[in-house]
């Protein structure tokens, strides 16, 4: 009787202790929590990794959340304050969705997208779309129309827009890796005609578009510095192999040109995809393809030092800072959508 009521007092104790360490197990930065929300998350927010003790971007009492789930592979994301939504490309599906700030319900907001990828608003705050499967630009009009920008460059198809950036004179800046084109799960297999894969500027009046740069393996993500006198590139080139790079650069921007490029970052093992500058000048840099501890979202300061990253349970292909501050990052998570409150305020893109 007394080794059954030991064994029951044990059991008992195993089991408090289990319901006070709430929705964590094993691993330390969390990811193997309760994703429903339903068991409490003790703060500060394990998934933060601090490298740089004066980073403050953390907010210590704010967690990381999994707002949704049930895509194929998301990217593409852009934050819509006025509409009060968050929209993500679901590119596999064909679809664009909308998470409504409301309620958090989940919506199609565009079907038949031609499997567009990234999103971006001109200071027009018009939608503008790189779509991988009908190889352009375009823009979505406020009267619900949509006007091609561009599909060619010097008489042959572009090889598939990935993402833009929109600089304060109202020119886009796009990458044209071509990856919709490389097999049908996000587009369908076709000719690269291309000589290059290119960084286009169109030009806010004549709309013309030129090449800024064209020595890049895998142009992807891209965005300015607050100042907008640096111009940051990825290079996803490692996506062909582990001999090509996976970094970021920057640029210096004089006017319509840039110059003095040099490798900012590098990512491997893995390699990063989305990036966004905050108010500081940090870059922050969605990161994974190097095995769980590189899944998430890693900063570093404008001198190129890591100061932390954020770890997350799946890939982040690319995210946005979003919320009526800025300071909520919205994470393109591969299957799901994330989001966690910084002490951070994204810099303004439109």
């Amino acid at each position: 009787m007394q080794a059954s009521r030991r064994s029951f007092l044990a059991a008992a104790a195993a089991a408090t202790a289990t319901a006070a360490t709430g929705a964590m197990g094993a691993d330390k930065w969390g990811r193997d929590r309760d994703w429903t929300g339903n068991v409490p998350v003790s703060y500060p927010e394990p998934a933060w990794e601090i490298m740089d003790k004066k980073f403050a971007g953390r907010q210590g009492n704010a967690r990381l959340e999994r707002l949704w789930t049930g895509a194929l592979w998301l990217e593409g994301p852009v934050y819509m304050g006025d509409w009060k939504c968050f929209l993500v490309s679901d590119i596999p599906n064909h679809r664009v969705l909308r998470w409504n700030e409301d309620d958090g319900s989940v919506t199609t907001f565009q079907t038949e997208s031609f499997y567009a990828n990234g999103h971006i608003r001109d200071r027009q705050g018009r939608l503008i779309a790189c779509e991988h499967d009908s190889r352009r630009v375009r823009r979505l009009e406020h009267d619900g129309n949509w006007t091609v920008l561009v599909d060619s460059y010097e008489g042959k198809k572009l090889n598939g827009p990935n993402d833009a950036a929109v600089s304060s004179d109202g020119a886009i800046w796009f990458t044209d890796p071509g990856y919709g084109i490389l097999g049908p799960y996000e587009g369908h297999k076709d000719t690269f005609e291309q000589s290059a894969q290119n960084v286009f500027r169109i030009d806010p009046h004549s709309g013309k578009t030129e090449v800024v740069a064209s020595d890049f393996r895998r142009p992807n993500g891209l965005c300015f510095s607050p100042d907008e006198k640096k111009l940051y590139i990825v290079d996803t080139g490692a996506t062909d192999g582990p001999d090509y790079p996976a970094h970021v650069r920057v640029f210096d921007v004089d006017g319509k040109r840039l110059k003095n490029g040099k490798v900012f970052a590098d990512f491997a093992p893995g390699f990063t995809d989305g990036i966004r500058c905050d108010t500081d000048g940090n870059l922050w840099c969605a990161w994974g393809w190097g095995g769980p501890d590189t899944n998430g979202i890693r900063v570093h300061n404008p001198a190129g030092d890591a100061l932390g990253m954020i770890h997350t349970p799946e890939v982040v292909s690319n995210f946005v800072f979003g919320g009526h501050k800025r300071n909520r990052l919205f994470m393109a998570g591969s299957t799901s959508i994330y989001s966690l409150y910084v002490n951070a305020v994204g810099a303004k893109t439109v």
